[in-house]
This record gives C-alpha cells, structure tokens and sequence, in this order.
C-alpha cells in the first residue's frame, strides 16, 4: 500500500468532520473536486471504500471510521512532534493538551491536576470536552483520535479498551442521597440519569429490591442532586457526584456491599509517551493518592 501524505489524512478528517465533500472543501479552502479526487486516491491506497456518497453527504463507512480515527491520530502525533522539537533540551513543551472527561470527573477531578500541570508547564493548553459515559463514551473520543487523554469509567467490567492503555486513578463508592431530616428515604420515588447504572452497578442494584424503577429521568448527575435537594425523590449516586452537595440533601452510607465506581485514564500507546499527556498523568495519580 502506497503511504498517505499529511494533506491526504487532512482531507479524510475534513470530510468526516463536516459529512460532505462540498463542506469539507469550504473548510480547507479546496475545491469540491480536489476533495473528490483526493479521497479517492486514499481509497485506492488504502484498498477500502471510506465513505458512502449520497444526497445527504458522505458518512464514513466502517473501514473509513477506523482510516480517520488513524489519520487524526497521526496528525496529532505530526502536531506533537513539532512541539516537543521545539522544547528539546528544556523537558517542556508548548501546544494544547486535549482531554475528554466524563461531567464530575471534568468538575471535581480535573480542576486540581491542571492547575499543577499548568504551573509546571506553563507552555500546555488544556482543551477539556465533557463527554457523556454512554456508547463509545470518553474512551472512544479517545481511540478515535479527538482527544489525547480520557478520565473515564474503567475496571474489571468496563475495562480499558484493546487500543488503549490507561490505570485506575479512584474508587468511589456510591451512596443514598435524599433530602435532609426524611424520616423514611428508602420510600422515595428514584430520581436517576442515564449514565449512572451501568455495567459497574447493575449486578448490585438487581440484588437491591427495596430500589424502585426510576420515575424521574434527569439529563445529569447535576439535575439529579438539584431534584433531591427540592424533595422530589432519592438518588443513588457516586462520590464524584456529591462533592459540593447542597445543605438540603443528606448522604447516607450504603454498607459495606455498597456499589463503588473505577475512575481513570485513558490514552493511546503513542500518546501515553508525550510529555504533555505523561505529565498531566502524574499530576492526577499525585492527586488520588
């Protein structure tokens, strides 16, 4: 296979990122058979259809999601590479550092390891996304090249994926909220979010019959502690969630068979060896230990 020029990965990344070749081109200050005429090059090299062209744009195939996840990778690396150049000799680097972060995670477990990192290492920019832990979640913006660091749920039934490397950072147990001086919490209608019973949890909660079905569906962990604290329910939630909790709600320890919840890192191989992304892993294991 005849290897893709920079420029070539640019225009894979381009189209996937705007669904169509005319809007990819408007981006990149192409024109639209430049853009035709480039990807179809790569899918020759490549031996594989990218992208299914139709009325309503172009969609990545299979083969053309795992091409692009590669090409935004490499171009990251190519970007990395320059940056880490011009720090040679001075253990320092200048160029932004993207992490992807779960919602309590970006606002409670982040927040501190940054603001060591930064003072380090003044050159790093961090670029925080919060992305929800459902489907591919913070560890797929990861895999697929859009993020060089996730802080995700991993463990022993969430485990890191194949393509990446990551560690444990905390376990946090989960615990009853309810609003505060309730005489019988227990008997609270379930206030819960999407994200909050998953793999980790739902062998505990299917033991846990005194737990009834969800009545209140909220969009975040946030909105669910706000609907608690105004009485309308109860909430089993994890550390994270709770750190600034409001005077009103009241937190009550689920036993020593209470669920707890792995939180950690994620990168690609290639990314676990930058300087940014190594030091920002130092400062959230200083951080947890």
């Amino acid at each position: 296979m005849a290897d893709l020029a920079p420029h070539e990965l640019r225009v894979l990344v381009a189209v996937e990122r705007e669904r169509g070749f005319s809007a990819a081109a408007a981006a990149l200050g192409m024109t639209q058979s430049a853009v035709s005429h480039s990807v179809r090059g790569s899918e020759r090299k490549i031996g594989a259809v990218l992208f299914e062209r139709g009325r309503q744009g172009a969609r990545p195939t299979e083969a053309g999601v795992r091409a692009v996840g590669h090409a935004r990778r490499i171009l990251r690396l190519l970007d990395v590479m320059g940056a880490e150049a011009r720090g040679a000799g001075e253990d320092t680097v200048a160029s932004p550092l993207r992490i992807a972060a779960f919602r309590s995670a970006a606002l409670h477990l982040l927040p501190p390891a940054l603001e060591r990192l930064t003072a380090r290492h003044p050159g790093i920019e961090p670029v925080v996304r919060v992305v929800r832990e459902l489907g591919p979640g913070v560890a797929g913006e990861v895999a697929a090249g859009r993020a060089d660091l996730g802080i995700a749920t991993i463990g022993t039934t969430s485990p890191v994926p194949r393509e990446l490397v990551g560690s444990v950072l905390v376990e946090e147990p989960y615990a009853l909220v309810h609003p505060a001086g309730h005489p019988d919490p227990r008997s609270l209608p379930l206030v819960d979010w999407a994200e909050n019973c998953t793999s980790y949890t739902r062998e505990w909660w299917a033991r846990q019959d005194w737990i009834p079905r969800a009545t209140v569906e909220a969009e975040d962990d946030g909105a669910v502690l706000s609907m608690v604290s105004h009485g309308l329910g109860m909430a089993i939630m994890p550390e994270l969630s709770l750190v600034g909790a409001p005077d009103r709600v009241e937190i009550t320890d689920l036993g020593a068979e209470r669920p707890t919840r792995s939180v950690g890192y994620v990168a690609t191989p290639e990314q676990a060896r930058t300087l940014a992304v190594r030091a920002l892993i130092r400062e959230l294991r200083a951080g947890s230990s």
